[in-house]
């Protein structure tokens, strides 16, 4: 348990205990902090906060569920290290409110039985791990989908959460599965929750940062970095949306 006087403001509020260590969370970081959703894809430009948005679910996970296990998934060592100083960021912030039995540059093992572990994107580290009741998966769209498949079923003995993170990165793999098919989900009573954070909405970021961005870059992976849009690559010949639209026409022909 948190030891501080505030602990049940904390505990219901993670945005609290993130103000309490020392972050002012945007509102979409706020909202996405307090969601109860199981499904979670969150498409973000670049520097809007995803990784502090990450530290703060993870710890709050950690702190106020026993015995949890949140597994923080990046696509490399250096990115998983990053990723993970953020969740130890927080954790001293708050003055280490559950002692830890091991604190390493990967993982946290707390003395309530909790632990977070940062691995980086590859088949052979992930598979001994199960009943995870966090899984995170930052750069998800640069994660290859043999990865996400190995760590798909950690979460069904425990019922665990999944929260997809990423910038776009081309009209492929599981990351764009999950956004193309999401309003459809919804519709079926799926519970996927998703989050659109483009580079305008994001105070920190000033315009003329991104004008300049979009001239030195060009449009095509401004569009990606910043705009939240998923682009096919710049080689095809044919949209990948034209393409479904041609297969489903000849299906539907088919099936008269």
């Amino acid at each position: 348990m948190v030891t501080s006087l505030n602990s049940l403001a904390y505990r219901l509020d993670p945005a609290l205990m993130a103000r309490a260590a020392g972050l002012e969370l945007d509102p979409w970081q706020s909202m996405l902090v307090r969601s109860q959703a199981s499904r979670v894809l969150v498409n973000c430009s670049r520097q809007t906060g995803k990784s502090t948005t990450t530290a703060v679910l993870a710890d709050h996970t950690a702190f106020y569920q026993d015995g949890s296990t949140v597994l923080l998934l990046s696509p490399s060592l250096r990115q998983s290290a990053e990723l993970f100083n953020k969740c130890l960021s927080v954790y001293r912030s708050l003055d280490r409110p559950i002692p830890a039995n091991a604190e390493n540059k990967l993982s946290l093992d707390l003395e309530n039985g909790s632990r977070i572990v940062s691995l980086p994107g590859k088949e052979g580290t992930v598979r001994g791990f199960s009943a995870v009741d966090l899984l995170i998966i930052d750069e998800a769209s640069r994660v290859p989908d043999e990865l996400y498949m190995a760590v798909a079923p950690m979460l069904a003995v425990s019922g665990g959460r999944l929260i997809l993170l990423s910038t776009p990165f081309g009209t492929r793999g599981f990351y764009y599965e999950a956004y193309k098919n999401r309003l459809e989900d919804r519709l079926n009573g799926k519970p996927w929750e998703y989050y659109e954070v483009p580079a305008t909405e994001c105070k920190r970021i000033p315009p003329e940062f991104l004008e300049e961005q979009k001239e030195s870059m060009g449009e095509w992976f401004f569009m990606q970095e910043f705009m939240c849009k998923f682009m096919d690559s710049q080689t095809s010949a044919f949209r990948s949306e034209d393409i479904e639209q041609i297969v489903k026409h000849d299906l539907s022909v088919w099936d008269i």
